[in-house]
């Protein structure tokens, strides 16, 4: 049975190349797959699929944390939140019936399909803090934060709405428990949009914010996992050792592919997709109910 998901390691390489390359969490592609793809159960494929993420995002930290763009003190001011409502979304996702989960994860990918297909002014490459380029920064006269790359640049900015953001970071945690996606989209939201910190130190603290708290998450799965051993255990082994390994490759690939594609296009590609696999899961739900009558 451990090599039952072989093909996953090309495929893992495939979205998480994707996924870095549009700034996505990985496992918003990850867990329809293992729902509607796979076949797995949807407790499942949330918890493969946050361990998966788990494995990418630890690449996009190391290169952040070398690029010395994360303000520490907001991420831990947002970790304070998302670490024990990710904890619930994980207990939640146990509780809730499995019909709901795959509800409440279609609703969530139209959500964030709309983020990218209605948004103006969606972050281009240069937001994500892969090219890092000689940016002219300003220096706001009463600004409370500066951080200085390691190439020598400085931002400096105030956060603000600091309540409103703990608010959607602690919404967007219980999601990522529960579904493995949404914290992302919600930080992107509040840092950029709301706070105005410079696109990439905002993007490179919600990397931090994501990938802790998805650790967190994630170890809470794997805990149920253990507790309930057997196939269970078996099945999510067999599949995340093939798609680990594919997403450390591909997201060290998705970062020179980010360089090379025209990123509003590719974020319009990604909306579509996410429209088709939120559409599929809500109307698998409808044809199940309608069989069971």
């Amino acid at each position: 049975m451990i090599f039952d998901y072989w093909y996953m390691f090309p495929i893992a390489i495939a979205i998480a190349t994707v996924a870095m390359a549009s700034g996505v969490e990985g496992a918003t592609f990850f867990t329809p797959l293992f729902i509607l793809g796979l076949g797995l159960p949807t407790e499942v494929a949330v918890g493969s699929g946050l361990i998966t993420e788990v494995f990418g995002f630890s690449s996009g930290l190391y290169a952040y944390m070398r690029k010395q763009l994360i303000d520490y003190k907001l991420g831990q001011m947002l970790l304070l939140v998302t670490i024990p409502l990710a904890l619930v979304g994980t207990w939640a996702a146990a509780a809730i019936p499995e019909t709901v989960l795959k509800g409440i994860l279609g609703v969530g990918l139209f959500a964030i399909a709309a983020s990218f297909l209605h948004t103006p002014n969606i972050p281009n490459i240069d937001d994500l803090g892969l090219l890092d380029p000689d940016i002219n920064v300003h220096h706001p006269a009463h600004s409370q934060t500066c951080i200085t790359s390691a190439k020598g640049h400085t931002f400096c900015y105030t956060v603000a709405n600091r309540t409103e953001g703990q608010l959607l970071a602690g919404i967007g945690a219980l999601f990522l428990g529960m579904t493995s996606t949404g914290l992302g989209q919600l930080n992107g939201f509040f840092l950029i949009k709301r706070c105005r910190i410079p696109s990439p130190v905002a993007v490179a603290t919600s990397v931090f914010v994501v990938a802790i708290s998805a650790l967190v998450a994630s170890v809470g799965h794997v805990a149920q996992f253990i507790q309930a051993g057997g196939d269970t255990l078996s099945m999510v082994l067999s599949l995340v050792i093939f798609t680990a390994p594919g997403v450390l490759i591909g997201a060290q690939l998705g970062a020179i592919v980010a360089t090379r594609l025209p990123q509003r296009q590719l974020e319009r590609a990604m909306g579509i997709l996410f429209v088709i696999v939120g559409g599929l899961l809500l109307g698998e739900i409808v044809l199940r109910s309608q069989t069971s009558l």
